[in-house]
């Protein structure tokens, strides 16, 4: 009798075995071959088609933000669309070349560059003479032998001789012809004089120190063209051959010596030449460009400026690239005049601030931030616009090996949006409409796609973006609309995935709802979510071997064999405790805190007599305990009031006095908590 195939046998014949995927495409076939319907059905058909569509333009609207052909509900990059600018023309091999002066003075090392290479060629055929030789003497050895063996070979070379001879004339003959016709050149061919004028320049270091002492002596002088254009090719050093400039780097120290100068001093070179003072402003700039010196300095300023985009775009070493972008920062203001040029240095400083690593991102950031305020405001949405994009593809996997450097990106959005609230808000407003017309539709259809795109770390990132936003500038600044929004949306991510698995996911948006809480001061009932994820039936067969700590921080989605480990269990109700906690403290000194704690108290009890892991119910008790403290000394405090529960006012300033000093009995245990939280992250 045959056995039974187990479950995964049958899967994986199902899925792979030759009749099946015979019979798939023979079925695959038959569908495609099926024709349209026709007369009535078509039409049917046609309406049916007119009505989705009608359906699917209806929703996109619904959420607040009008959706065209190139935004999409599940693309968070595209919330911002830009103009497609071409960027390619900055980096031509022509741009940022000056004409030069002769009377600049150049200092030739050519004698003993022409000894030495003298002697390292002459070296060069002496071991070539050497290889030929050994090579001829074994052809000999071989036709030797040849010869012994056979005696009718030597009578063919002999025979083949006379032949050799006349074909070597002939040859000699024809190379003499071809020697006379060159001596007459085309018309417009350029010939090297005697002095070799027109051979290619070599920079060395006593011509950059000359270079370099004129430019300090006379800025306007000859030399700061030259020394421009040696610049210019230092910073092409190894990655293109220059056919424009005829010039070469001697060495290392040359084009460290040049790059280290021009950097160093370039700004105030320019600065002197335009009289202009270290604190000069962008409204400064359109004076300057009238000035009559503008002409003179501006080809200059763009060779500079072109030259130096492009050393930052292909160098690799973070140290350079930091030195180069506190130089640019100085000069920052320049780049208002060429757009180009600044469009592509926010390209490039975005880059570098989203890939780099600490140093070289907070750097990149740094001249963000300057190009933002202090250049025009158009500048200031392309800033927003680059980093917000950029963010959103670094944030789409999060580990815990780079949790810094996603908060410290998150932190950087925040502080640009910071520059112009007004501005920014009703961009913050638009992607915030956007999160919630994707979550509309995944409760609509709850299709797979959907729940991925909400139940990802871009999604919530980019919520947690503007949670941080609202925070800082909420208090000076009207928000209650963007508050009440974010609220719902993150509400109703909550409620969308329930279940063990989703513990993390959902812990997030508990402790991003605190945060809006605890800065706007509007009460959101957070404990219902958080006794939700402790609603949980514990099994008797908990795995109590220690293995991996596990960290909520880099998790969306518990995997699954960690749902029966104990050091899951113990990470929930410490969680939980810890956002408890938060949300108590918040409202500890409010005068409706015994009403506010009353239901929360009975489902601590409930889970208290309900687990049976003893080290999980010393801190739940702990925490009721304190609960109830705080409880009995907001009800004596409000047992001496006079004052009635209409009275709004005096409601408010319930408990001020003791707010300012920290009395309550919560206030204690809730900065232990919070110690203890550090030190649980610290060993995790």
């Amino acid at each position: 009798m045959a056995k039974k195939l187990g479950k995964k046998a049958r899967k994986f014949a199902k899925k792979n075995l030759q009749s099946v995927l015979k019979r798939r495409r023979k079925l695959k076939a038959v569908f495609k071959k099926r024709s349209a319907p026709r007369g009535g059905n078509n039409r049917d058909a046609l309406e049916g088609d007119e009505k989705v569509k009608l359906d699917q333009n209806m929703e996109g609207n619904s959420g607040g933000v009008i959706l065209d052909g190139s935004i999409t509900e599940n693309d968070l990059e595209n919330v911002f669309p830009e103009e497609d600018e071409d960027l390619n023309d900055d980096i031509s091999d022509s741009d940022g070349y000056l004409s030069e002066d002769t009377e600049c003075p150049y200092i030739s090392e050519s004698e003993s560059e022409n000894d030495s290479t003298k002697k390292n060629a002459h070296i060069d055929l002496v071991g070539k003479n050497k290889e030929l030789s050994t090579e001829i003497t074994q052809q000999r050895k071989k036709l030797n032998r040849l010869i012994k063996k056979d005696p009718e070979f030597s009578n063919f070379l002999e025979s083949r001789k006379n032949d050799m001879e006349i074909s070597r004339r002939e040859e000699l003959y024809s190379d003499e012809d071809e020697d006379e016709d060159d001596t007459s050149y085309p018309d417009g061919d350029a010939v090297q004089d005697s002095k070799g004028s027109l051979s290619d320049k070599i920079l060395t270091s006593s011509t950059i120190d000359v270079w370099c002492w004129l430019v300090m002596q006379e800025p306007s002088g000859p030399a700061v063209r030259n020394l421009l254009n040696g610049f210019r090719v230092a910073c092409r050093y190894g990655v293109d051959s220059n056919k424009i400039i005829s010039k070469k780097i001697q060495s290392r120290e040359v084009f460290s010596k040049i790059l280290t100068f021009v950097l160093s001093e370039a700004d105030n070179i320019f600065r002197r030449l335009l009289r202009m003072s270290d604190s000069g402003r962008k409204e400064n700039i359109p004076k300057l460009k009238s000035a009559s010196e503008w002409r003179t300095v501006s080809p200059l300023m763009e060779s500079y400026l072109r030259s130096s985009l492009y050393l930052l775009h292909q160098i690799t070493d973070n140290q350079i690239l930091i030195f180069v972008l506190s130089r640019l920062r100085a000069s920052i203001i320049f780049f208002s005049a060429f757009p180009s040029l600044a469009r592509r240095l926010i390209k490039i400083a975005v880059h570098l601030w989203a890939t780099g690593d600490q140093s070289l991102s907070l750097s990149s950031f740094t001249i963000i931030r300057d190009i933002a305020s202090e250049l025009p405001s158009d500048y200031l949405d392309i800033c927003l616009t680059r980093t917000y994009k950029s963010f959103i593809v670094c944030s789409k996997f999060v580990e815990h090996a780079n949790l810094k450097h996603i908060e410290f990106l998150m932190n950087s959005i925040v502080e640009l949006h910071s520059l112009d609230i007004r501005k920014s808000s009703q961009r913050v407003l638009t992607s915030v409409q956007q999160l919630g017309s994707i979550l509309r539709k995944a409760f609509k259809t709850k299709k797979k796609e959907e729940l991925k795109m909400i139940h990802s770390w871009q999604y919530i990132n980019c919520i947690n973006m503007w949670v941080k936003f609202i925070t800082c500038n909420s208090r000076d600044n009207d928000l209650q609309p963007l508050v009440f929004s974010v609220i719902q949306v993150i509400t109703g991510v909550a409620h969308l995935f329930p279940g063990l698995r989703n513990i993390p996911l959902r812990f997030k948006c508990v402790q991003m709802l605190n945060e809006l809480s605890l800065s706007s001061g509007v009460f959101v009932p957070i404990a219902s979510l958080v006794f939700e994820c402790l609603d949980y039936k514990e099994s008797g067969n908990l795995d109590t071997t220690r293995g991996t700590k596990i960290n909520f921080s880099s998790l969306l989605k518990v995997p699954k064999q960690l749902l029966k480990s104990q050091d899951f269990h113990e990470e929930c109700v410490l969680s939980a405790i810890e956002l408890l906690s938060a949300h108590f403290a918040q409202w500890s000194y409010h005068i409706s805190f015994p009403e506010l704690t009353a239901i929360p108290l009975i489902l601590l009890k409930r889970f208290d007599a309900k687990t049976t892991i003893e080290g999980l119910r010393r801190p739940v008790r702990r925490l009721i305990d304190q609960v109830e403290q705080n409880r009995d000394f907001i009800q004596r405090k409000r047992d001496e009031v006079s004052f009635s529960p209409n009275d709004q006012a005096s409601a408010d300033s319930f408990t001020q006095l003791e707010k300012s000093s920290g009395n309550a009995p919560f206030t204690q245990y809730y900065a232990s908590v919070l110690q203890n939280s550090r030190t649980r992250i610290i060993v995790n």
